[in-house]
């Protein structure tokens, strides 16, 4: 038995965050099997470039400005999308904010930067969507990260402010259920190209010592994260919700060592840069 992607033709994808990276990756798999894709961003030059992408692949797409630490401005852009490609299908939280820093050095307003943009943004992004979510039948995806889970120096910003994310989808999956909407998290590894990866290994020693820290041996891709998410939001997952799913390669069965070292040895390098 096959996946039938055919499943997507028409349905309604809204990605927060969906113009780079991990996001785009996702809004542009859901593009190719013929969902209508709406992205937001605070970036007016990468949304009109990830829309024009997005229709270049032959289906209708829809660019919206916004910031998701501002609720009126991510409810604007849903009445947009929703006015144009009816209720929210699939719903894809992607936004988030990182850097490398130790909580000691670190300024408050720093610290409260990344939970706003990463929990506080989760947050607002399923709020806002909450009333034009279709139901019963909408799926919600969140992404995450390892430091959700795994404790890791010079990333305690991003370690709670994950956290909290993986949390609230555990707990608007027993809050939602009852009205038909499915919410889980995605919580990819170390994902090549992308901003997160030129970060933790911005060398490519870093780079190969990653690498080898992965069961897998290899770096994962922007479809690996993708083909998650179409599983997901398709009839094969329609009995999944409120789960957390690692798509690293089995970096996550290596334990908080490996990751741990992987970012404090990027910040030592950009120390010495």
């Amino acid at each position: 038995m096959q996946l039938d992607l055919t499943q997507f033709r028409g349905r309604h994808v809204f990605v927060a965050g969906g113009t780079t990276g991990i996001n785009y990756g996702i809004a542009e798999a859901f593009g190719r099997v013929g969902a209508r894709v709406a992205v937001l961003s605070r970036s007016a030059e990468n949304v009109a470039t990830a829309q024009a992408r997005l229709q270049a692949l032959g289906g209708e797409a829809l660019g919206c400005v916004g910031d998701v630490r501002q609720p009126a401005t991510v409810q604007e852009a849903m009445a947009r999308a929703v006015a144009a490609y009816g209720p929210i299908d699939v719903l894809v939280s992607g936004a988030a904010g990182n850097f490398l820093a130790l909580a000691a050095e670190m300024s408050p307003n720093a610290f409260k930067t990344v939970v706003d943009i990463d929990l506080l943004g989760s947050f607002n992004v399923l709020r806002s969507a909450h009333e034009h979510l279709r139901k019963p039948g909408a799926c919600v995806i969140q992404i995450s990260a390892p430091q959700a889970d795994t404790p890791t120096p010079w990333q305690s910003h991003v370690c709670a402010a994950k956290a909290g994310v993986d949390m609230l989808t555990r707990t608007l999956a027993l809050e939602w259920g009852g009205e038909g909407i499915r919410i889980n998290s995605i919580v990819p590894g170390p994902i090549a190209d992308t901003e997160g990866i030129r970060r933790l290994a911005p060398t490519p020693e870093a780079l190969e010592r990653m690498t080898a820290r992965v069961p897998l041996q290899r770096m994962g891709r922007c479809e690996d994260v993708a083909r998650c998410a179409l599983m997901l939001a398709s009839d094969w997952g329609s009995y999944i919700t409120g789960a957390v799913i690692p798509v690293d390669g089995g970096l996550s069965l290596t334990g908080p060592r490996d990751f741990a070292s992987a970012a404090a040895a990027a910040a030592a390098a950009r120390s010495r840069a």
